[in-house]
Order: C-alpha cells, then sequence, then structure tokens
C-alpha cells in the first residue's frame, strides 16, 4: 500500500467531517467554503502547526512528526480512539526504515480448541483477516451458512461481500459491512506489510463494488462488542450480544462468543439450534436436516 497515499486521504476525509462548530471556530455569515468541513489552516490552528507543516503532514511527507504532534492533531480533528491508532500506525511505517511484516496465524492451539468445546454458548476463533480457525459445535451450527462444509479456514470477509446468500443472513447487512471494512482497515494500518492481508482487501475491491466503497472512506473501528442479529436457516431470526476477546499468548487471534438474552426469543432460539447440532453432523450442519418438533412451541 501506498503510505503516503494512506496519510493524505486518511487526514482529507477526517479533515471533511468537523465543522466549525463542531470545532468550536467562529463561522462569520459570509465565510463562504469550497470545500466541508475544517479549512487546512483550521486544523494548524487547533493543532498549533503552522499552515505549511500541516499542510505537507496532509500531502503525506509525515518525516519527523512527533507523537506531540499527532496526539494535538488527533485531537483537532476529533479521532475516536481507533482513528488516533490508526494515524499513529499509519506515520510509524511511513517513517519505518524496515519493512516488519507480520503474518497472522492460521492455527489454534489444542488448549484454545479444548476451551472452546466447553463452553455452553456459540464461540469462535478468528485472526485480523476474518479468518474463522476454530469453532465449537454451537457455533458452527451458529455459522452454518458461512461455514457449511468448508474446512478451516473459512474467511467471513469473503462470505460477507461475495456470496449472495450474505445480505439475508446478516439482518443488518449494511452495519456488519461497514464494521468488517472499518476492522480492516485498521488492520491494514497496523500491517501495512501484510500480503495476505493486502491480497484479500484487493481481491474484495476489485469483486466487490459494495467493498471497494467503503474501503475509499478509510472509516476505522475496533470492535470488542455489538450486537449480531442474523436470520438462520433453523431458527428464524436471533439477536446476540457478543463479546471479542484477545488471546494474549497468540498474538492476533480474538477468541468471540455470542449470548443471549436470559428469557429472549433468542434464547429459545440457541437452544433449539444447541439440540439441533446435536443430532447433526457438526461437519455437514448446511444439510439441514429436519430437526423435528421446535421444543419453543407451547412455552
Amino acid at each position: 500500500m501506498d503510505r503516503r497515499k494512506e496519510i493524505r486521504e486518511f487526514l482529507t476525509l477526517r479533515r471533511a467531517k468537523i465543522t466549525p462548530e463542531q470545532a468550536g471556530l467562529p463561522v462569520f455569515g459570509g465565510d463562504a467554503r469550497r470545500v466541508p468541513g475544517l479549512r487546512r489552516e483550521e486544523v494548524a490552528l487547533l493543532a498549533g502547526v503552522s499552515v505549511d507543516y500541516y499542510t505537507r503532514l496532509e500531502r503525506g511527507d509525515a518525516r519527523g512528526v512527533s507523537d506531540s504532534v499527532l496526539d494535538n492533531l488527533a485531537r483537532a480533528l476529533q479521532l475516536n480512539e481507533a482513528e488516533r491508532t490508526h494515524l499513529f500506525d499509519l506515520v510509524r511505517a511511513a517513517n519505518a526504515t524496515t519493512r516488519t511484516r507480520r503474518k497472522a496465524r492460521h492455527q489454534v492451539r489444542p488448549a484454545v480448541q479444548r476451551i472452546l468445546d466447553t463452553m455452553s454458548t456459540p464461540a469462535l476463533v478468528w485472526n485480523g483477516y476474518f479468518d474463522t480457525l476454530a469453532v465449537n459445535r454451537l457455533g458452527r451450527a451458529l455459522f452454518s451458512p458461512v461455514l457449511k462444509d468448508r474446512p478451516l479456514p473459512v474467511n467471513h470477509a469473503r462470505y460477507l461481500f461475495l456470496d449472495p446468500g450474505a445480505h439475508e443472513f446478516f439482518s443488518d447487512w449494511e452495519t456488519t459491512a461497514d464494521d468488517a471494512v472499518a476492522s480492516l482497515r485498521w488492520q491494514a494500518g497496523r500491517n501495512p506489510y501484510d500480503k495476505t492481508l493486502t491480497e484479500l482487501i484487493g481481491e474484495l475491491s476489485t469483486r466487490s463494488e459494495s467493498f471497494g466503497t467503503r474501503w475509499a472512506a478509510h472509516n476505522v473501528q475496533i470492535h470488542r462488542t455489538g450486537v449480531k442479529r442474523l436470520q438462520h436457516p433453523v431458527v428464524g431470526a436471533v439477536s446476540l450480544p457478543y463479546e471479542s476477546m484477545a488471546i494474549d499468548a497468540d498474538a492476533g487471534l480474538t477468541l468471540v462468543a455470542y449470548t443471549a438474552e436470559p428469557g429472549s426469543p433468542s434464547e429459545d432460539a440457541l437452544d433449539f439450534l444447541a439440540s439441533w447440532a446435536a443430532t447433526t453432523d457438526p461437519e455437514q450442519t448446511d444439510d439441514q436436516p429436519a430437526p423435528g418438533p421446535d421444543p419453543r412451541q407451547g412455552r
């Protein structure tokens, strides 16, 4: 990836999102603006640097930029935690004298798989590419449209943007797509020389207009918790809060666990899905055999 271009586009787009009113700057009646958001000189004023200095930085020249300047710039542009981290990553990569390649892991340790297998909720482990590397039985049943009968790893981003069934499976596909691209953008900032990640982004940008449009927006996000809403082919609509937890011993791997609110229809749906999964070959959950009477009926 072109580091200078990444810095230029990120700063330009973030600057365009902040209005003078949001930045606490005075606006005069005859102040006609050619571009949305703040002007370069206004960002420079807020960040405490010269206009020439900020202009050079926004053009992608990050030579010698200090952390204190980046902190001031992050405050001026009102960057969130993920955006601030991303800015620092971009600048550090642009100034690096050597290219450090971090390869995402593609396997999990047996102990991690045993932990998954003892969990009573759907759970999986994936890496920064959204490759599912390990999953428990209920997790495989829950994500059967994604995993199908494929051997692991299976990439969720490819399913999300390249499989037509994704629009039906993910009830809020637009939000899910936004979040996925923002997470991949954050990963790309952290690992700019990761060939596998670059190839995945290139493939999705080429094959999916929806991905390409989102990628060009340079939105960045770190997702540690949220709610996943699915339209499952066996149990119907489910709404499941999830928590993402980094596996400290395995850098780059994340365990994601899904739960249901007690007493909710989604909890009933998970109970039914667990019964269905117990009588189904875990490697063939996409066959969707008739599960028999729905235990949720008559409650």
